[in-house]
């Protein structure tokens, strides 16, 4: 029994020696592999500080200081508003060396407040570096600044990988400064790859337009912002950026951008001092379960073709509104945000091939994109009420009192005036003052074809396709119970 209990005792303590140095990644001597790619690494890593100024009222309130109304009843305030110096504080790290001017990648929201302000970048060895601003692109949180540094000034440039490489579980090492106040330069966390493609984040009303976040919980913390994220082969494969907390530190849920998008910005930037995007000239919209099944879809993948503009690209090379775009340039459309990253990044002039499902069958359109003009113009966009019981809309046509009174001018569709409680209609995400364009894929331009096709409907979901009263176009599902 005793030579029984010694043999399980020894079983248990190799199971759990073989469990724990798998755990570990370990090299032949024994040590972290991290040692190697922080060693590497470390010192391309910089510290960024922009002090700028602020102006306040008394007390660090603002005030309208020129406005004759304040004048009269605040005539103790100071004539001329008081200015504050702040700082912040942030990370970046050193990717390309031209003699002896330098170039950093950092965040955008790190360094924008400099034009009222300057920068100073503290390399690894403490030498300290006025910095200049190369480019921002706040639609993505990215910049480029650049140093000049001593002539013998040693310099550590960090290598870009690919971050459409990398997997959910890989090994993630961010280096940065956090807490910066602190004096906590070039920490090092390290964690796995928790998530790619995260998009339809909010970090405030400056939150970038083109997402496309890495998700790690490698810690990343206040002042992080700028830092690399590194592959365990010590390449760079994001740009730290932000975080999600509800203590303002981590929490094990940061987020970067990708190495491959911050590419394609910082060559623009470099060259161009701005970003430019390619445009193709339409109106996206995201699949749901709901419009998978109006539209017999295999999958919840793709964009909806919600509106075509005029004039674009898209309308030269056919598109049409109800196309559900799959594929483009040979790249899965998985979403929304995907697809507005891919369309941005690519050449302009050339052609490229677009796989769309139109009627439930693959379709191959090219289209040959043009750059995205700095301001996009909004596209333009018949009498007693009638309601549908078994939807619960009330509709009116488009020149009727609803449309009058509240001054709605519109050539086509009909407009919706009410919802009714507890109805479809009221679980959807129609709105009072819609116009409804389509039901079904059938042209609605009066009540008569409304009650038309309402009358005929079969199926439990009804497609309704809309100008809605924010004035965007889009499909919108409703379900029959």
């Amino acid at each position: 029994m005793k030579r029984i209990l010694r043999i399980l005792i020894l079983t248990a303590i190799l199971f759990s020696s073989i469990n724990l140095s798998a755990q570990l990644p370990l090299t032949k001597e024994g040590k972290s592999p991290f040692v190697e790619v922080v060693k590497n690494i470390r010192e391309s890593v910089v510290n960024i500080r922009v002090e700028f100024e602020v102006e306040y009222g008394q007390r660090g309130s603002q005030f309208p200081f020129n406005d004759e109304f304040f004048k009269f009843f605040f005539p103790d305030l100071p004539k001329q508003p008081r200015s504050q110096k702040l700082v912040s504080m942030g990370s970046g790290f050193i990717f390309k060396q031209n003699g002896r001017e330098v170039y950093i990648i950092t965040n955008n929201h790190v360094v924008e407040r400099a034009d009222k302000g300057n920068i100073i970048v503290t390399l690894a060895d403490k030498a300290k570096y006025n910095a200049e601003i190369i480019g921002l692109d706040s639609e993505t949180d990215l910049a480029v600044i650049k140093i000049k540094v001593d002539k013998y000034e040693n310099i550590t440039i960090a290598p870009l990988g690919n971050s459409d490489e990398i997997e959910i579980g890989d090994w993630a090492i961010a280096i940065g400064n956090p807490f910066g106040q602190l004096g906590l330069e070039r920490t090092v966390t390290v964690g796995v790859i928790s998530a790619t493609g995260r998009a339809n984040l909010y970090f405030g009303t400056d939150s970038p337009i083109y997402q496309d976040y890495i998700q790690t919980d490698a810690a990343i913390n206040p002042g992080n912002s700028g830092g690399p994220l590194l592959n365990i082969d010590g390449e760079v494969i994001g740009v730290n950026a932000a975080i999600t907390s509800t203590s303002g530190g981590n929490v094990g849920i940061g987020f970067a951008i990708p190495v491959n998008l911050a590419k394609k910005v910082t060559n623009d930037l470099l060259k161009e001092g701005k970003v430019v995007r390619a445009y193709i000239g339409i109106l996206p919209q995201e699949i749901d379960s709901d419009l998978r099944e109006s539209l017999n879809l295999k999958e919840v993948k793709g964009v909806l073709v919600a509106k075509v503009e005029k004039d674009t690209p898209a309308e030269e090379a056919g598109l049409k509104k109800g196309d559900v775009i799959i594929n483009f340039n040979g790249k899965e459309v998985p979403n929304v945000a995907k697809f507005r990253i891919l369309v941005a990044n690519s050449n302009i002039g050339k052609k490229i091939p677009i796989t769309v499902i139109r009627r439930n069958k693959e379709k191959t359109i090219y289209v040959t994109l043009i750059q995205r003009p700095d301001e996009l113009s909004k596209a333009d966009t018949k009498k007693s009420p009638k309601t549908s019981n078994t939807l619960g809309l009330e509709v009116e046509e488009v020149d009727g009192s609803f449309a009058k009174r509240n001054n709605i001018k519109e050539e086509e569709g009909i407009i919706i005036t009410k919802i009714l409680p507890d109805t479809p209609a009221a679980e959807s995400q129609l709105k009072v003052g819609d116009i409804i364009l389509e039901i079904n894929q059938h042209a609605i331009e009066s009540v008569s074809d409304f009650n038309s096709v309402i009358k005929d409907i079969k199926n439990n979901i009804v497609l309704f396709y809309i100008k809605s009263i924010s004035g965007n176009y889009q499909f919108v599902t409703v379900k029959i119970k």
